[in-house]
């Protein structure tokens, strides 16, 4: 994977922005008033991708986020052809952070808990689901499950951001079922994705798999630390 040039002067203003409007979106939530979240989620991925940017990321990466972005702008309108628009979008997404993992080898073991896991859901959630939702939605959950498996080739901090970006959407998809809702649900959704976005950014940053399966290579050393 060939590191892009970057920009390092705009690193770590971009990363401060960036948890800035992380901290008053989920305090927007908190408090409750409608324009302070609907102001900055837009904002969210945006600076993220601008960071990776900056930080010379790839480009499979900046696409990843970019697909976020979107896809958090189109989640925003309650209507259904939106939201399978924005669905669309994440796994978009999902595809671009397969393409960055590439083939390097990740345990068995793990994928099988995350098979069963997904198996289990989607048995549990398909009643409650409206008809024209539940194959874009198994669909989806497919490739959001593989890409959360597959993430643990950028390491830890990544495995666990695909294990957040599953859990977040997971909280999305029991709120369409009208499964019962955690307090504060919005918040816990908009956290829980938030983290997962910055950790899969900074386990591509810091280091990656390559297209042929190797362990993290040239990338890693071009790192810019912060």
């Amino acid at each position: 994977m060939t590191p892009r040039s970057g920009a390092p002067r705009l690193v770590r203003p971009l990363l401060v922005a960036f948890l800035a409007v992380s901290a008053v979106h989920l305090a927007g939530l908190l408090a409750g008033p409608d324009a302070v979240h609907v102001a900055t989620k837009p904002l969210l991925m945006l600076l993220l991708a601008a960071y990776a940017v900056a930080r010379g990321g790839p480009w499979t990466l900046i696409a990843a986020l970019l697909c976020g972005w979107a896809g958090d702008v189109l989640l925003m309108p309650d209507a259904e052809p939106a939201f399978l628009a924005g669905m669309g979008f994440f796994a978009a997404g999902h595809v671009c952070y397969l393409l960055l993992f590439g083939r390097a080898p990740v345990r068995p073991v793990t994928g099988l808990v995350y098979a069963v896991v997904l198996v289990s859901f989607v048995v549990l959630l398909w009643p409650g689901l409206p008809g024209g939702l539940r194959v874009p939605l198994t669909a989806y959950s497919l490739l959001l499950t593989a890409m959360a498996w597959r993430a643990g080739v950028l390491g830890r901090g990544a495995a666990a951001g695909g294990a957040l970006f599953l859990f977040s959407d997971a909280l999305i998809a029991t709120g369409i079922a009208e499964w019962p809702q955690l307090p504060a649900h919005d918040f816990w959704i908009m956290l829980t994705y938030i983290a997962a976005q910055y950790l899969l950014t900074r386990g591509a940053l810091d280091g990656s798999a390559d297209s042929t399966g190797a362990a993290p290579g040239a990338y890693r050393e071009r790192r810019i630390r912060n």
